[in-house]
């Protein structure tokens, strides 16, 4: 099993890298949260890597901190979350403050992520409440410095929500309602969508 990758940055978006180790092109998954602390392709990027096995494929996810990763394996452990759902979980809010959410019990705020229904949030809580008090409290992640913007920034930025589950219209609609400079970066767009969103 891959359990750490560390390479160029070959190619970066937000719901996937793939990383350039020996000439050999490795595609990894990785949250938003992740992404926003990556550096610009070509740079330099060590990443903690969980590898999902199937009978048709090998999926890699990858995560800034081994608290993400940690994070990441509870989520997938309760019935009912895949790695795709766990990724997406961790990309709509980051792993200190779902550690809090599951803690509090917070089920209005678990019940907000794309894909996670009140029956679902009752079982993460149910499920991971006391296994996330014993994981301990969670680094800080520094935000990474935004990247120059591209003319594809919104469909980027679309692309990536909708993955999440959001519904396309609903995503247009909360970019408009964003003050967007024209040297925006996707991770500064992306935060402030998600913002709109979780209301």
């Amino acid at each position: 099993m891959i359990a750490l990758l560390a390479g160029k940055l070959a190619h970066k978006s937000p719901d996937f890298i793939i990383l350039d180790i020996g000439g050999v092109g490795y595609r990894v998954q990785i949250p938003f949260s992740t992404y926003y602390a990556l550096p610009d392709a070509g740079g330099v990027v060590t990443l903690n890597i969980y590898t999902h096995v199937k009978e048709d494929a090998i999926n890699l996810y990858g995560f800034r901190t081994m608290a993400e990763k940690e994070m990441f394996q509870l989520l997938i452990s309760v019935s009912g979350v895949g790695p795709k759902l766990g990724n997406g979980i961790l990309s709509n809010i980051e792993a200190e403050n779902l550690s809090d959410a599951l803690i509090r019990g917070d089920l209005a705020r678990l019940s907000a992520i794309p894909g996670i229904g009140k029956k679902t949030a009752e079982r993460l809580v149910l499920e991971l409440r006391e296994k996330v008090k014993k994981m301990g409290p969670f680094s800080i992640r520094e935000d990474a410095p935004p990247s120059p913007g591209r003319q594809d920034i919104r469909d980027d930025v679309i692309s990536a929500l909708v993955n999440l589950g959001y519904k396309e219209a609903v995503v247009q609609k909360a970019l408009e309602a964003i003050d967007i400079p024209a040297d925006a970066s996707v991770e500064s767009i992306l935060k402030q969508a998600l913002k709109k969103l979780m209301k």
